[in-house]
């Protein structure tokens, strides 16, 4: 288990509890009273850190490393019905964006979404989750197909950003990402978004257009991450706590200016201390957001949706 710095204070009582544990086990002495003390104290503080994470905090426990992915979420949710797909038929596959049909339930769903890896050889195989035109383009290809058979979407966002390197401005990643968008928009199927880490920018928003945007509570979704801001502001990376703050990036924030839906609360300590639990939110979340729009006329699902983005950023004086 890995933790992060303001999470040491946990690490020191669990490090107590298990020494606390080991006494008993080996000697006669009784550390039963100990021990329910030491957990209590461990509850208590969980409680109290995880009530009052600030924005930077909820930034850092997007990125922990053992936080679940993309596939972690689709392995969960269907099993081994899932079956991947693969290249934009144009120029390559796209390992960071990763894309193809399960059931969830008795449900088929295309599930599209970026992947980031695990340990260094991942990382680079998936290029750290951050998707090249062709990913974008193979997203649309295959919520196209969705569309021609009927097929509810899902998609999963984790990035980043999109990958800014020169081969991917030479095959047209703005072209692509705003392709997406204006392709999202006029899908005739029902479209779920759920924000399972960091929602960076246009690579988010690449696969972000949906129905119903669930974002759970510990991942932010932003024009730029708070690193970034921090050095185009101040010109240093030292004040990335402030700017997170100030980008009002959080779910709670997003929520507040109605650019997602829903807010889907996360096991304390983050998705990644119970999996399983989070998994099955997910599930009954995604469930629920199909069962909303599945019986809408293609028409009214598609005004639906022009209606929600055209809403969003208007105020009345």
């Amino acid at each position: 288990m890995e933790y992060l710095e303001f999470e040491q204070p946990i690490k020191e009582l669990e490090e107590q509890l298990q020494k606390c544990s080991l006494i008993g086990e080996e000697s006669d002495v009784d550390v039963t009273n100990t021990c329910k003390q030491i957990e209590k104290k461990l509850k208590e503080t969980k409680k109290e850190i995880y009530k009052n994470l600030t924005p930077w905090q909820r930034v850092q426990l997007s990125r922990h490393p053992n936080r679940p992915y993309t596939l972690d979420y689709i392995k969960a949710l269907c099993g081994d019905t899932f079956l991947e797909l693969h290249g934009d038929r144009n120029v390559k596959d796209d390992k960071a964006m990763i894309g193809g049909l399960g059931k969830i339930g008795d449900q088929s769903f295309m599930l599209i979404g970026q992947q980031k890896g695990y340990n260094t050889k991942t990382r680079q195989y998936r290029n750290f989750g951050m998707a090249n035109p062709e990913g974008y383009r193979k997203a649309l290809r295959l919520m196209k197909s969705a569309e021609k058979f009927g097929i509810p979407v899902v998609c999963f966002i984790d990035t980043p950003g999109a990958y800014p390197g020169l081969e991917a401005e030479e095959r047209g990643q703005g072209e692509a990402i705003a392709r997406n968008i204006l392709e999202m928009t006029r899908l005739k199927v029902p479209i779920t978004v759920v924000i399972i880490g960091e929602g960076a920018s246009g690579g988010a928003l690449g696969i972000g257009v949906g129905d119903k945007v669930l974002m759970l509570e510990n991942t932010w979704y932003s024009v730029i991450s708070p690193e970034s801001c921090s050095s185009i502001l101040w010109r240093s990376w030292e004040f990335k706590e402030q700017a997170a703050e100030a980008l009002k990036l959080t779910a709670k924030d997003m929520k507040k200016q109605k650019i997602i839906d829903e807010i889907v609360k996360e096991p304390l300590g983050g998705a990644h201390s119970d999996r399983e639990a989070t998994f099955s939110t997910i599930k009954e979340e995604i469930l629920k957001a199909y069962n909303e729009f599945k019986n809408l006329s293609p028409k009214d699902l598609v005004e639906k949706r022009m209606d929600k983005y055209s809403n969003m950023g208007v105020f009345k004086g």
